[in-house]
């Protein structure tokens, strides 16, 4: 905290005596994510391993709304908030000093352009958003920039080649972090398609293929951005000026599916952070989409039904942290391929993550698209206890179950604003008016449900007890609460 009659200063490297590194990381993309996720671990790395790499971001999009980094000197402050490995709330401030500048590609491309001449240079991060990685089949070699990312990033690479003669010790490790499945194979794809659209030489093509590494990676880290609400508390408690303060959360995971000598370029050995290089992503992707966002979208109906707004108040009741944590670590686990103790520790720190104090996640901004979350995060592991047990999961059935009591629209006397394939919606409005009416059992409902091949690409049905079990917790939910059905649940 800042004393009495302490004068404040702007954060820079003028004010504060902070370490300047060579760079050897080029970064697209300026935004909170990569900067309180890949720069934070960078520049942990920098102080825990000597990596000495400075890092130069490329500003991907025509716009000055947001000034520059440059102003700060690259300078800012992260803020981490949350559950530790000891189960205390923790909040830890690190001024980042590892960013050298930030050049705007569209004011800027011969500076861009020149870091391509740069032999310091040996690794790219990306993160352009999901629309990002995109062909453009408009763009040209000759544009100033071309407009899509992986253009850009092949005019880079072609000037790349060209300045050092296509010499194998100039390749890149490329690492895109945008939130698609295999980023890495989908960038390098786009960028050997710009390779034949603009008829670039096959020695080129040979680099790119023999020198570049392209590696997929799955990013985990919920960065809160940019604490607006907070920002006047928190600089007066740092004790200076800063406009690009970011916060994110205490947890995070970056698995990158590359060569292993990557761990020797980013220095990983003696380091404490969660970084992975593998051979497959798989099955951490896996990992995450099963436990993190399985237990999201198992816990979101019969939390909010049970007239919970929050995954934090969801953790608060004893209840329900009962329910995801069996839920987890009885019917979701056992169905995984990684080693049990290494799924144990994550689902630990997922728990601890649903708990942090420090974010508001709101149950029905999870709730969006729930039937297709349904069946990519839990139907795989309804299926697979199944095959291993040869009986159902009742956990899994009764999220199933919560579900559709979600989708009738009501908690209390409150219309629930539904957001789905409007064929969902269709389908629920008209069944659970038919239920109300009289017209049609609960059972009936379940199988209305259960049998739409067009989402489930199978009759759910055909699943042994499936319908019935369903049915019958839907039941104990409607004759009395979810919170009884619950507790009836994990009593048996």
């Amino acid at each position: 905290m800042l004393r009495a009659g302490t004068k404040m200063q702007t954060l820079n490297r003028k004010n504060f005596n902070k370490n300047k590194y060579p760079t050897s990381i080029m970064q697209f993309g300026e935004g909170n994510f990569l900067r309180a996720f890949v720069d934070w671990q960078i520049d942990k790395l920098n102080e825990q391993t000597g990596l000495n790499a400075g890092v130069a971001i490329i500003r991907p999009i025509d716009y000055d709304s947001l000034p520059l980094l440059n102003t700060q000197d690259g300078l800012y402050t992260c803020i981490i908030r949350g559950i530790n490995e000891q189960n205390k709330a923790v909040s830890e401030q690190r001024i980042i000093s590892c960013v050298n500048e930030e050049i705007p590609v569209y004011k800027e491309f011969d500076n861009y352009l020149k870091l391509a001449e740069n032999s310091d240079l040996k690794v790219i991060f990306s993160n352009t958003t999901e629309a990002g990685i995109e062909y453009i089949p408009e763009d040209k070699l000759s544009d100033t920039p071309a407009k899509a990312f992986p253009a850009k990033l092949t005019q880079w690479l072609f000037h790349r080649f060209k300045h050092f003669n296509g010499a194998s010790s100039s390749g890149m490790i490329i690492i895109p972090c945008e939130l698609i499945d295999y980023n890495g194979e989908k960038l390098k794809e786009i960028v050997l398609q710009y390779s034949q659209l603009w008829d670039l030489p096959s020695e080129f093509v040979n680099w790119l293929n023999e020198h570049n590494h392209f590696c997929s990676s799955l990013v985990d880290r919920i960065v809160t951005g940019f604490p607006r609400d907070e920002h006047q508390a928190l600089q007066q408690q740092c004790g200076y000026y800063d406009n690009f303060m970011v916060t994110a959360e205490y947890f995070h995971l970056f698995v990158i599916q590359g060569p292993q000598h990557l761990a020797d370029v980013l220095h990983l050995k003696g380091s404490d952070l969660n970084i992975k290089v593998v051979d497959d992503i798989a099955p951490y992707k896996q990992r995450k989409v099963a436990i993190l966002n399985g237990a999201h979208t198992a816990m979101v109906p019969l939390a909010y039904m049970a007239n919970i707004d929050s995954v934090g108040e969801a953790l608060a009741s004893p209840l329900l942290e009962k329910y995801v944590t069996k839920l987890i670590f009885d019917e979701i686990i056992p169905t995984l391929s990684l080693p049990k103790e290494e799924l144990q520790i994550f689902a630990n720190d997922v728990l601890n993550r649903f708990r942090n104090p420090y974010i508001c996640h709101l149950l029905m901004s999870i709730s969006l698209n729930s039937m297709t979350k349904f069946k990519t995060r839990l139907l795989p592991q309804l299926e697979q206890y199944i095959s291993d047990n040869k009986t159902l999961p009742p956990l899994i059935a009764t999220a199933l179950a919560g579900q559709i009591l979600f989708y009738r629209g009501e908690r209390n006397d409150d219309k629930i604003e539904l957001a789905d394939n409007p064929k969902w919606l269709a389908l629920f409005n008209e069944q659970w008016q038919q239920h109300q009416q009289g017209s049609i059992t609960t059972n009936e409902l379940v199988s209305s449900v259960l049998a739409a091949k067009w989402h489930w690409d199978k009759d759910l049905n055909e699943i042994a007890g499936l319908t019935d079990k369903v049915t019958e917790q839907l039941s104990l939910m409607l004759s009395s609460s979810v919170e009884q059905t619950l507790v009836n649940l994990l009593e048996s």
